[in-house]
């Protein structure tokens, strides 16, 4: 995000578009590496962490929005350690209660990085902005502002090993279990997202939690499923439709489907096709031309994700 080269006058932008359309709630978060990159790092210019995004916004905007800031129970990714062969053995047991393992190997966010991540929070709260042992932590270092939990909802068996072997979340061995034997059945692994959802959405409400946040990712079924389960909504979990979920395409943290308007470097055009390897094919409409080039005739261009986004 940027505007002529410079990355916090795109921010800018962004903001004043979004107080102007009536939002007064951020969620300010540093970001994900771009699509195709192992590593995040911060553009020439922009900011470097999420709390210099927080402290921007309360400089140019004062209390004019709501900001909530990202909090890791288990540490954030970048502060977990792999563990070598023998190590285990000396975790304490704070840490045993954080750590996670996948592929034969532990890792785990070692108590002073935890304290690292818990000053870093307590940091970012203050400048104007995660479950029960992580809240009573929080408290315990002077966190006192709400904290929601953040719920991604089990969809499917390859985004589940894919984000907790990402996030280096600690997983109980029995939902390992259970996700391995309703891999290859779509509809009864909804099912079980819908009641595993519940329970632990009800266990949070009755632990104090008055607000979920569910992360969507524009796949409705399971949501509204646990939703029904707890009395919130009534039936609308049938009434969703998730037939265009394979046309969907995630592009930063917005997502353009097949007929959606989008723009790139080279103009404006309508994504037509995504095809399996992720090749975007975009029928060109409006071109960006540079004085004394021609238009390009073919109206077709093929772009990855990341080098095109919605309008």
């Amino acid at each position: 995000m940027d505007k002529d080269g410079d990355p916090i006058a795109g921010v800018h932008d962004a903001l004043e578009a979004a107080y102007k359309g009536g939002i007064r709630n951020i969620v300010a978060l540093r970001g994900d590496p771009p699509h195709g990159q192992e590593t995040w790092t911060a553009t020439e210019g922009g900011f470097t962490c999420a709390l210099d995004l927080v402290k921007y916004i309360r400089t140019e905007y004062g209390d004019k929005f709501g900001v909530a800031v990202a909090g890791y129970p288990e540490g954030h990714p970048n502060a977990i350690t792999e563990l070598k062969p023998g190590e285990e053995a000396n975790m304490t047991d704070a840490e045993k209660g954080r750590c996670s393992k996948f592929d034969g190997i532990t890792y785990v966010c070692k108590d002073e990085d935890y304290k690292k991540e818990m000053d870093y929070l307590k940091q970012k709260v203050d400048a104007g902005s995660v479950f029960k042992t992580f809240v009573t932590d929080c408290r315990k270092w002077g966190i006192e502002c709400p904290i929601v939990p953040g719920l991604m909802c089990l969809n499917a068996y390859g985004g589940f090993k894919k984000m907790t072997k990402f996030c280096k979340a600690r997983v109980p061995q029995e939902l390992n279990d259970k996700m391995d034997s309703i891999k290859d059945d779509t509809d009864a692994l909804k099912a079980f997202g819908v009641e595993f959802g519940a329970e632990v959405c009800q266990e949070l409400t009755d632990f104090g939690c008055e607000v979920l946040h569910f992360y969507t990712l524009n796949l409705e079924k399971v949501v509204y499923g646990i939703t029904d389960q707890l009395g919130l909504t009534d039936s609308v979990a049938g009434k969703s439709d998730e037939s265009d979920a394979k046309s969907m395409q995630a592009v930063g943290s917005a997502w353009a489907r097949v007929g959606d308007k989008v723009k790139c470097t080279r103009g404006e055009g309508t994504l037509q096709e995504i095809r399996k390897d992720g090749v975007a094919v975009i029928c060109m409409e409006k071109w960006n031309v540079v004085a004394g080039e021609e238009q390009a005739e073919e109206p077709l261009v093929y772009l990855q994700a990341g080098q095109y986004e919605k309008l």
